[in-house]
């Protein structure tokens, strides 16, 4: 897989990181994510996918940008509101690097059609704040063996962890929380959802081009309101309905 010249010069800040290298940037050139929702989380995280050159991104989400998003989803802007988000963020993408590739599927992610929203994906990043689509991404990643970046926000604090087989998003949250808040009811400060976005974009990248080591099994939880950060281990269930 060879480079153009325009993307030499593109990529050239990666391309001089041992870690990243021209072998790294043609397994992102080669690469598929899977964005579920393009919102807070995946705003900020499809852009700086498709800057880093991901090869290919496909884009899952059924609803229209609206003036409240743009205080955080910072893919769209003033003459986007009442657009597809897909199809606003794929004209963003596109306008931000041509050599990438992008799907646009306008559908709700279900566990119906899951399976196939997934396939072929090399990493998944759900940035969803609805746990039945969270449940249905996680048991279509685990199926499909596809390692899923997971990505959660609200008020002050947010949390990315990865995915990969064992232990699963079910086995850190086996069932729907009886209180369950949305950006939506308790509100997120916009600058947040672009930290959880880039930090999820970083875990896809090195998952990608095996640098470093990997959230895997780890959940990073920022406080921003604290300006401190810890990162738990996540255990596998022995009784996980996904996984076990």
């Amino acid at each position: 897989m060879t480079f153009s010249d325009d993307e030499i010069e593109r990529y050239a800040r990666h391309l001089v990181l041992a870690e990243v290298g021209g072998p790294g940037q043609q397994r992102l050139k080669a690469a598929r994510v899977g964005l579920i929702g393009l919102g807070g989380v995946g705003a900020p995280a499809a852009l700086y996918l498709a800057a880093a050159g991901v090869g290919t991104l496909r884009l899952i989400d059924d609803d229209a940008a609206a003036l409240s998003n743009l205080q955080r989803q910072i893919a769209f802007d003033t003459n986007d509101v009442g657009r597809p988000k897909v199809e606003a963020a794929a004209e963003a993408l596109s306008a931000l690097n041509p050599h990438v590739r992008i799907e646009p599927v306008a559908e709700r992610l279900t566990g119906a059609n899951a399976g196939r929203l997934v396939a072929g994906c090399d990493v998944v990043i759900d940035g969803t704040d609805d746990f039945a689509t969270r449940f249905a991404v996680n048991a279509a990643c685990v199926a499909a063996g596809v390692p899923l970046v997971s990505g959660a926000l609200g008020r002050w604090s947010g949390q990315v962890g990865v995915f990969a087989g064992r232990p699963c998003y079910r086995c850190l949250v086996p069932a729907v929380p009886p209180e369950a808040e949305t950006c939506a009811r308790v509100g997120v400060v916009g600058a947040l959802a672009g930290v959880v976005g880039s930090m999820a974009a970083l875990e896809a990248i090195k998952w990608i081009v095996g640098a470093g080591a990997s959230l895997t099994g780890r959940l990073l939880i920022y406080n921003g309101l604290a300006g401190t950060a810890r990162t738990v281990g996540v255990a596998a269930d022995p009784t996980c309905p996904v996984c076990a």
